[in-house]
């Protein structure tokens, strides 16, 4: 394994709830310690004091706070599927009310906390575990897309693959962009404005 791989690994993986629960609570602590006090002052001694465990324990499972920051990268990416995709109105005329749920979807997983959320972003350093975790969701989710629009009647594109990506990376790309921008964003007028766009789209508007 490359130094830097190693540099960012976790040390511990938890094979029994209560070291399970430790590293959660350490990841929760993290989360907080940096949208407090941003990366840079975020230090593992505050991680360890807020997360009201040693800083030898948090070192068992964490080498820095490099690799606390990956783990909540890979967390954030893990939990991004979208789970209201099988309870969807797939009637004619509702495809509109199917593309803004998605985005609703993306929208509500990244609006928690933009400060943090722009420092996984921007400051997370790339390991591998963070790769096979954006390519496992990214398929996961490409996939998702592609089924519904398969069962839509309101969709009129012809290359369903081709459009589940471009719907997938279109919703990614902007809600990251946006809910994690430094000035403030109205939500709701990113949600009319995205889905309006992608409804034309799959509907075959030109």
């Amino acid at each position: 394994m490359p130094s830097d791989e190693r540099r960012i690994t976790p040390r511990r993986t938890p094979r029994q709830v209560r070291a399970e629960l430790t590293r959660e609570r350490i990841l929760s602590a993290a989360a907080h310690v940096f949208a407090e006090y941003g990366y840079a002052a975020g230090t593992t001694n505050r991680i360890a004091e807020h997360a009201r465990v040693s800083i030898g324990s948090l070192y068992q499972y964490f080498p820095n706070k490099d690799a606390i920051l990956a783990k909540l990268l890979v967390r954030h990416i893990d939990r991004g599927g979208w789970t209201g995709a099988d309870e969807l109105d797939m009637s004619p005329g509702t495809l509109k009310e199917a593309v803004l749920a998605l985005v609703r979807d993306a929208i509500d997983h990244h609006r928690d906390d933009p400060q943090l959320l722009r420092m996984m972003i921007e400051e997370a350093p790339v390991s591998g575990e963070l790769i096979e975790a954006m390519e496992r969701h990214g398929m996961d989710r490409v996939q998702q897309i592609r089924d519904v629009l398969a069962r839509h009647p309101d969709v009129r594109v012809e290359d369903l693959d081709m459009a589940a990506e471009l719907v997938v990376g279109t919703v990614e790309m902007n809600t990251h962009k946006l809910m994690a921008s430094t000035h403030p964003v109205q939500v709701d007028r990113l949600e009319r404005e995205l889905a309006a766009m992608i409804t034309r789209y799959l509907q075959g508007d030109r």
